[in-house]
């Protein structure tokens, strides 16, 4: 069996010079609104142990661990209660839900974690300003994946539509083609397959012809050298791709 690696030197760690300053050290350690109680305390209680591990340099370590616990709750889901931290850590990462850096850091927290439980380092396995690293990691993490869904794509096109019904039509552009695209009847066909998406959904048929509504906007709008003309297409383009958001372009 391997034998723990030793304590280091806490002279070594270039941890704040006295106890008041270990509060700079641990001052952007702050607890997300709106995080649930048990995942809360379980961040206040890693952060606490960083600041009096300038009495008990152990306490660092067992900061990194404790603060795990948070992430432990805000990841856990009744399909994979038994699958390691580790794991729903890479499946959060692989959704975009965490930053490929940050995963890789909390990566690090968690192997910290996995040897001390094997004995393979002991508790002074890091210093104050390593567990700062490692526990806001932690503290970011909670943040990114407790923060506020964003509101369904339909409430947003629906948003968006009555803005764009409540803008005039440019008149200038009234008649105009770009490239053979009649911009009016442009305007009209995306109207149309909107209002279907809001009152019901597109079927296959209009999904395909909304996306091609959307392929004749992209074509056109580097060529609208006026620009509230411009801004009325930019707007019409993002309706347009809200509604077509969930329904796939065709395969070509």
């Amino acid at each position: 069996m391997t034998a723990p690696s030793p304590a280091p030197d806490p002279r070594s760690w270039g941890a704040a010079p006295d106890y008041a300053g270990m509060q700079a050290l641990i001052g952007d350690l702050v607890v997300p609104d709106g995080t649930p109680m048990h995942v809360a305390s379980a961040l206040e209680t890693s952060r606490e142990l960083i600041r009096h591990s300038y009495h008990r340099y152990e306490f660092a370590t067992v900061a990194v661990t404790h603060g795990l616990f948070a992430l432990d709750h805000v990841l856990a889901e009744p399909a994979d209660a038994d699958e390691p931290l580790r794991v729903r850590v890479q499946r959060a990462a692989a959704a975009g839900l965490l930053a490929p850096g940050l995963a890789a850091e909390l990566d690090r927290a968690v192997r910290l974690r996995e040897q001390l439980a094997q004995g393979a380092v002991t508790s002074g396995a890091v210093g104050p300003e390593r567990a700062v690293a490692l526990v806001r990691a932690v503290f970011d993490a909670v943040r990114l994946l407790l923060r506020p869904a964003p509101p369904p794509p339909v409430q947003r096109l629906d948003r968006l539509w009555e803005a764009h019904l409540e803008t005039p039509f440019p008149e200038s552009f009234r008649g105009v083609d770009v490239d053979g695209v009649d911009l009016v009847l442009l305007d009209a066909n995306v109207a149309g397959l909107v209002m279907q998406e809001l009152n019901g959904g597109l079927d296959g048929d209009g999904a395909a012809v909304l996306w091609a509504c959307i392929a004749d906007l992209d074509a056109i709008m580097p060529r609208l050298n006026e620009e509230y003309c411009a801004a009325y297409y930019r707007r019409l383009r993002t309706v347009a791709a809200l509604a077509a958001g969930r329904h796939l372009p065709a395969a070509t």
